[in-house]
């Protein structure tokens, strides 16, 4: 079966839904969504919490994980992504993050005209319906709800107080003129409700008769007459289809499944493509590489008073009391992000930003999507901001259901293993200040007997994983090895752009989804201007 459309958007994710929303607006274009994931109506996408449910569901989540990391004593890490409506907008940990302003003009600073951060504002706030309203910063009325935790926590204040003890100041909007200080997480949520992509955009965007989302549609290949996108094969229920694209064939998969997918199609270097059997329509050797992520290390302690998490979820009355402060008031833990409160600082004060941030939660477990322990617990992790280490994503056969190759090298430079070093140190540091000191029984992982440098890093090493903030894969930029120009054009190719996180220069400081949406929000308006 072959049918044709103008727009054919492969992945429904956090930039796909954007693109569905925004290119069939008008009404002039015909959109078909494709999204490998079923529909989003597990009830766990739509609480909060419930990221804590799908950690592990191979229904909603690729599931993916590295090859062995040489610096993690050989370990493979487990890497979630999205894979139903809203991607992994739908399973994340609704941090609302946009990173620093220096982020963006260094990506204007390679070359990427259009990209500094006054350019990328205006998508910001356009995408953005902030609980405080309109400002400089922030937009009001837009798709993305962002809201402020439904309830301060005791815990959390002691952590922001224990942190301005220490010199970190009180920040009340990491988004705003500064990132640097300690305050609480805003997120992508109102009240008792997640808000994905799909939620804010592409429900709208449904109600259109130009537009079409299959969902269980898993893309094979993209189309190819000479050098130019002219469609994609995708397999649905046991069958392969293919579809036309009259202007263009748009990859929203993401970090992994776009470098991937180009793969598959015959877009990459040419010796992998060879290898697996698949022939070269272009050598791009960039392609999957230069992957980057945050490297996260998380720190364990138990609490001096019942006042966690824990403390409710290991007890009969305490699951009553949740569902209940859920049900009736639309707050509580059910409502809680990743992150509760948080904290960018600097491990060498010559630095012009913070290169360091902290996640805090009021509860503890061993790995997410766990249980918690049976004890009053907590957790802070730090994880790298600008990390220089960069690996890649290369398929491994050219099977398309089979998982890529993913390897992130983590901690490979040394500048990278100080930092992680150094952040794990201030953070002890934050945790025995006076504040929060009554608070703490004791440091449970990794303890007292970890104090010099050397075991700062075997404890990373052995303990370290990701915070899930893959990106860089078809990397933006002007050199040889970019993927795609500053229109996310796949370079050398007619009528195929990338539109999602795999196309940042360098990974941004602080969560990406934020980030992610508003490059939807901009490579939308380049397609557009470009139909003109």
């Amino acid at each position: 079966m072959t049918d044709t459309v103008d727009y054919v958007i492969v992945g429904a994710g956090s930039a796909g839904c954007v693109l569905a929303n925004r290119l069939t607006a008008s009404g002039e274009h015909k959109v078909l969504l494709l999204e490998a994931g079923p529909k989003d109506r597990n009830p766990w996408i739509h609480i909060p919490l419930g990221y804590a449910r799908l950690f592990q569901n191979p229904r909603v989540n690729w599931r993916y994980s590295t090859e062995p990391e040489p610096e993690l004593n050989g370990r493979s890490v487990f890497t979630p992504r999205g894979k139903t409506l809203g991607g992994t907008s739908a399973i994340n940990g609704l941090v609302y993050m946009r990173g620093q302003r220096e982020d963006y003009d260094h990506w204007r600073q390679l070359g990427n005209v259009g990209w500094g951060f006054d350019d990328v504002l205006p998508y910001f706030r356009r995408s953005e319906d902030q609980q405080h309203g309109a400002d400089a910063f922030h937009g009001a009325g837009g798709p993305i709800k962002v809201s402020d935790p439904t309830e301060p926590h005791e815990l959390c204040e002691a952590f922001i107080a224990a942190s301005e003890q220490v010199g970190i100041p009180r920040n009340r909007d990491f988004n705003g003129a500064t990132q640097e200080g300690a305050g609480y997480f805003q997120t992508t949520s109102r009240g008792r409700r997640r808000w994905t992509t799909a939620v804010g955009y592409l429900r709208p965007a449904m109600k259109r008769a130009n537009l079409e989302v299959v969902t269980e549609a898993l893309a094979t290949r993209v189309l190819f007459e000479g050098r130019a996108a002219v469609g994609v094969e995708y397999e649905r229920g046991g069958g392969k289809r293919t579809v036309r694209a009259r202007r263009e064939v748009i990859l929203a998969g993401g970090a992994i499944n776009s470098p991937q997918l180009l793969q598959l199609s015959g877009v990459g270097p040419a010796a992998l493509l060879q290898k697996h059997g698949i022939p070269v329509v272009a050598d791009m050797p960039g392609v999957g590489e230069d992957l980057q992520d945050h490297f996260q290390v998380r720190m364990v302690f138990r609490c001096a008073k019942a006042c966690t998490i824990n403390d409710r979820v290991n007890s009969l009355v305490g699951r009553i009391g949740i569902g209940l402060d859920y049900a009736l008031f639309g707050k509580g833990p059910l409502t809680l992000s990743a992150g509760y409160a948080c904290a960018f600082y600097k491990t060498d004060q010559r630095l012009a930003t913070p290169d360091i941030q902290v996640h805090f939660i009021t509860f503890s477990t061993d790995r997410m999507g766990t249980g918690v322990h049976p004890w009053s617990g907590f957790m802070a992790s730090i994880c790298q901001l600008r990390p220089e280490s960069r690996g890649f994503v290369r398929i491994k056969s050219a099977d398309p259901k089979a998982a890529p190759a993913i390897q992130p090298l983590y901690m490979s430079t040394e500048g990278d293993r100080r930092t992680i070093v150094e952040g794990l140190k201030r953070l002890r540091q934050i945790m025995q200040a006076p504040a929060i000191r009554p608070y703490v029984k004791a440091e449970e992982i990794p303890g007292p007997s970890v104090s010099t440098d050397a075991e700062w890093l075997e404890f990373s090493r052995a303990m370290g994983s990701t915070i899930f903030h893959v990106s860089c894969t078809c990397r933006m930029g002007q050199d040889p090895r970019a993927v795609v120009d500053e229109r996310l054009r796949v370079r050398g190719m007619g009528r195929l752009r990338v539109v999602d996180g795999s196309i940042m220069p360098a990974v941004v400081s602080g969560n990406t989804n934020a980030p992610i949406i508003m490059i939807g929000e901009k490579g939308a308006d380049m397609i557009l201007e470009d139909a003109r």
